[in-house]
């Protein structure tokens, strides 16, 4: 009987020690992923603030601006940064929509944003839109009105249970131990919820050529801020240099992808959409098309 209570003892008090043991690994491995956290907390708000300064250079690219600055990143709140330039630009409201869902896109902890372009010299609100991780929910109006100059700024409000969502669940997959802890005390287990299924966002068909935005999609230019209209022809065309820029393009090459389906190849039409092209380039004299002997064509930026 003495023998029994002294085993009975010993077993509990071994399984005393081992429950003590799993609390105290539990708890530094949430110490050390609270740092680990921290430190991945700080490298997402760097890229993202670098996302942002992407916008920024690319919208001064369609205002016609390739040499003025932009000024740093400024963080307004904890999910809303704005976007500074030193002198005043214009804006075409689908550009900028464009714009700030191909280069969001790259960052995998944003769903769903507000923009607003603010006047510096009122602050009052020149242009808005929201965008959601579920495209029938955006609100994107007056997209083809084109924004007088002035000083902007763009503010861009993030939603923050996405970044809070992508903690939780790596919390959650980066300890075994405490679910399995808390299993044993709780006799419950947390449901594990999925990161938020990011939507690729990014569009192919946008191209920047220098100061010029070639929108593949929609057949046009824009060239400091104004618009031109290409035929599907020239779209083509352009789409296969822009596609291999600062490379040469064989003439061959170039007759099969945007002539062969239509089964009819005219020898000089090829040189008529280039000189047509040409033209309509001519803004930015740092894009151009040569020819190069017995090969065929490249697309030159400077």
């Amino acid at each position: 009987m003495v023998n029994r209570i002294s085993d009975s003892r010993n077993f509990l008090s071994g399984k005393g020690k081992y429950l003590f043991g799993l609390i105290l690994l539990s708890f530094i491995a949430v110490i050390c992923v609270a740092f680990s956290m921290a430190g991945s907390n700080d490298f997402a708000t760097a890229r993202r603030e670098m996302l942002l300064r992407g916008i920024g250079h690319e919208v001064l690219l369609q205002s016609g601006d390739s040499t003025s600055r932009i000024l740093p990143v400024k963080k307004v709140a904890e999910n809303e940064y704005q976007i500074r330039f030193e002198k005043d630009l214009t804006f075409q409201p689908e550009s900028l929509v464009n714009t700030t869902r191909r280069w969001l896109g790259k960052d995998p902890l944003v769903s769903d944003y507000v923009v607003n372009v603010l006047n510096s010299d009122n602050s009052s609100v020149a242009y808005g839109y929201a965008i959601s991780k579920n495209k029938k929910d955006d609100i994107v109006a007056c997209k083809g009105r084109v924004q007088p100059r002035a000083n902007y700024m763009i503010n861009i409000k993030f939603k923050p249970t996405g970044m809070n969502t992508a903690r939780n669940v790596y919390l959650l997959g980066g300890l075994p131990f405490l679910a399995f802890v808390g299993f044993i005390f709780l006799r419950s287990a947390r449901p594990r919820r999925d990161l938020p299924e990011v939507q690729d966002t990014s569009d192919a068909s946008i191209f920047t050529l220098g100061s010029v935005l070639f929108d593949a999609k929609n057949r046009n230019l824009i060239v400091n801020g104004e618009t031109i209209d290409l035929t599907g022809t020239e779209t083509r065309v352009l789409h296969v240099f822009a596609s291999s820029p600062n490379e040469t393009i064989e003439r061959s090459r170039l007759q099969k992808e945007i002539w062969e389906d239509e089964g009819v190849i005219v020898g000089r039409s090829l040189d008529m959409f280039i000189s047509k092209l040409r033209k309509k380039l001519e803004p930015d004299p740092n894009i151009k098309i040569v020819v190069i002997r017995g090969k065929g064509y490249k697309l030159e930026i400077s």
